[in-house]
């Protein structure tokens, strides 16, 4: 993948894959965040996630729709948001950001 390098350097997680699941990138803390798998580039998103959680990622894929919800682990608490991206006015896969959040968060209504 080209054309990621603002992505390369930033605070939280992004991986993009394809519509098969295939792993297309990763940026500098994605690659860290899941250096115990391996490197991911190449490899299938559905070889590394339950049945359930595959079973979701291909519904966004066929439709176009986004998933997002938190998760806390080792004391770390982030905000997974999963997105289509587009190629041509079609869906080409999704980015998945992985954001550290703090413990405690404000949360104001505006």
């Amino acid at each position: 993948m080209e054309n990621f390098e603002w992505a390369n350097e930033l605070s939280c997680a992004v991986t993009v894959c394809d519509c098969e699941g295939v792993v297309l990138w990763q940026n500098i803390k994605a690659v860290k965040t899941f250096e115990s798998y391996g490197d991911l580039i190449g490899k299938n998103l559905k070889d590394c996630h339950a049945a359930k959680s595959w079973e979701v990622i291909h519904e966004m894929i066929q439709n176009g729709t986004s998933n997002s919800y938190t998760i806390e682990k080792n004391g770390i608490k982030k905000l997974i948001h999963q997105t289509p991206w587009y190629k041509e006015g079609g869906v080409a896969g999704l980015v998945e950001f992985s954001i550290e959040l703090p413990l405690e968060i404000p949360h104001f209504k505006r």
